[in-house]
């Protein structure tokens, strides 16, 4: 007899292992922005009150922890996104949002980082957090493309990988305040057709 491929729905955790899972990503939210994506996971585990196995447990590895901590900006940004596909100004709408990736990937070093090793590990946590996202700016790069104001042999992916560049570029520079904005105007006068605005 075949086996079914359907996937078992996970099993609603125990109170007490939400309650560590809980513990768990608020630790890691402070100790990513206060140390970056490299901060010490048994650190983690110990100012949650857990040992290192419980991490592990419910975070096989740090891209999985990275990923559960990115997703409320995830959800945020994907959100941003599908509102921002009605916009008047397609172009405009698109830089907005970008410029919102960079933004949230600047509150964790190393983010930008590690979205980027992982953006070619479809095993990854973290590269499967990125499907969403590169679907949602898909959508926005779309419109500006048909609206004839960004090239059309332009693909999400070389955005995306453009934009965790210039993240990664502000984040080596932390007293540059404005230069993820300024990279990220450069980047998108580079896209735009000869008649799209400046």
């Amino acid at each position: 007899m075949a086996r079914s491929t359907a996937q078992t729905p996970p099993r609603p955790m125990r109170a007490d292992a939400r309650r560590n899972y809980e513990r768990l990503l608020t630790e890691a939210r402070g100790s990513f922005a206060e140390h970056g994506t490299d901060a010490s996971l048994e650190d983690i585990a110990r100012r949650a009150g857990v040992g290192i196995g419980t991490l592990y447990r419910h975070f096989p590895d740090r891209h999985t922890l990275i990923s559960a901590v990115f997703q409320d900006a995830l959800t945020e940004l994907t959100e941003h996104a599908r509102v921002s596909a009605e916009a008047e100004e397609p172009c405009a709408a698109l830089m907005a949002w970008l410029g919102e990736i960079i933004t949230h990937a600047g509150e964790y070093r190393g983010l930008s980082r590690a979205l980027m090793s992982a953006a070619q590990d479809e095993s990854s946590a973290l590269s499967k957090c990125g499907v969403p996202l590169r679907d949602a700016g898909e959508r926005l790069l779309v419109r500006a493309q048909r609206d004839g104001s960004v090239r059309a042999d332009v693909s999400i992916d070389d955005v995306m990988r453009l934009t965790n560049a210039i993240a990664l570029a502000a984040e080596q520079a932390p007293e540059e305040t404005e230069l993820g904005t300024r990279l990220l105007t450069l980047m998108l006068t580079g896209l735009r057709t000869a008649r799209g605005p400046v």
